[in-house]
């Protein structure tokens, strides 16, 4: 059976605030690096319908007790402080499988009505996306991140223990007829779905969806990561080379993760986003949220600050505003991976939301 890593991050207790010497008066959630966090990943729930091998033990991760859980008025104040006060543009919801809430579509509405003009996006495995994206879409839902590692059904049930592979591309189908655009894939790379990779980026430009390829990180709950075993970014490129032209590698944006190049001469792309072997940590520009209320300044820096607790002893979002700007300012430099005393964090990435 697999070992399932329970997420017990270091919290600093309620009103603690972490070291803030040095720091600047200015609202905008600033680092000790000069990076300034515009994008907000808030996860909402640790439960998925995918048992996926590089993220979920088999049975799943240890329950949060709901009412450990934010929320749909709590995220939403969270999300109008983070618009209003510290000039995010970006709010993007996670999980686990944010699906899997039952009030999503409030949580979207109530955050959709702060949110000030920030778009609202969200990243789902898809399943039951068809039964829900009219509502999620009305309550202002923006874009779906969606993810798909294979076309293949048989490979796709090994990977996800899960034979749902038409269920994800029913929610793939019912987002593009909603009119969320653009429609982004991401895949995981792992060494039994390199086979695959030509297939995938043939399949997203016949529908035209825009695919993104992402290095696998020690974040899997099972703890079986070995980087001598990963897929590079290098070998992926050799890989799509045989069937495509690739070129002109770019990023629409200094701080997004995925470099981008076209395929076969544009205008179609396929995004790499090497997150091992070509570290964008000096242009990091995102803060999380984990479905407990904590802030998590880095997705490999197990310090948690709690604003749940904040949040519902009756503080003011000043406040709350200001001890967040205090856990940011402590953001680690990067995730050190190449480092010889680097420390996989405790939190799986199905606990932490990406």
């Amino acid at each position: 059976m697999s070992r399932v890593t329970l997420a017990l991050p270091t919290v600093r207790p309620r009103g603690e605030h972490p070291p803030v010497d040095g720091r600047p008066h200015v609202p905008e959630l600033v680092d000790r690096h000069g990076r300034v966090a515009r994008d907000l990943r808030i996860s909402i729930t640790e439960k998925c319908s995918l048992r996926c091998t590089y993220c979920m033990p088999e049975q799943g991760l240890p329950a949060i007790a709901r009412d450990d859980l934010l929320t749909a008025g709590e995220i939403a104040r969270l999300v109008g402080i983070a618009v209003r006060d510290f000039g995010v543009h970006d709010i993007r919801f996670t999980g686990g499988e944010p699906l899997m809430r039952a009030d999503l579509a409030e949580i979207i509405a109530r955050s959709s009505a702060v949110a000030r003009g920030a778009s609202i996006s969200m990243t789902t495995n898809g399943i039951g996306l068809d039964k829900r994206i009219v509502e999620l879409r009305d309550a202002g839902l923006q874009r779906v991140n969606i993810s798909l590692d294979t076309v293949d059904r048989d490979h796709f049930a090994r990977l996800t223990r899960r034979d749902r592979l038409p269920a994800v591309l029913a929610g793939i189908a019912a987002a593009k007829d909603a009119g969320l655009a653009p429609l982004k894939i991401n895949a995981v790379l792992m060494r039994d779905t390199l086979r695959g990779a030509t297939d995938l980026l043939e399949w997203a430009l016949a529908n035209d969806c825009r695919l993104r390829f992402i290095e696998q990180m020690p974040l899997d709950a099972d703890e079986a990561w070995v980087r001598e075993n990963m897929v590079e970014a290098e070998e992926l490129i050799e890989t799509l080379s045989e069937r495509f032209e690739l070129s002109q590698p770019h990023r629409e944006d200094p701080s997004a993760p995925a470099e981008e190049w076209l395929v076969n001469g544009g205008p179609a792309t396929v995004g790499i986003i090497a997150s091992v072997t070509r570290a964008f940590c000096e242009a990091c520009d995102r803060t999380r949220v984990t479905a407990e209320g904590t802030v998590r300044s880095c997705l490999f820096g197990d310090d948690e600050t709690d604003l749940r607790g904040l949040l519902r002893a009756g503080a003011d979002d000043e406040a709350i505003a200001d001890l967040w700007r205090a856990a940011m300012w402590n953001k680690q430099a990067g995730h050190g991976m190449s480092s010889a005393s680097f420390v996989r964090p405790v939190r799986s990435m199905g606990a932490i939301g990406g």
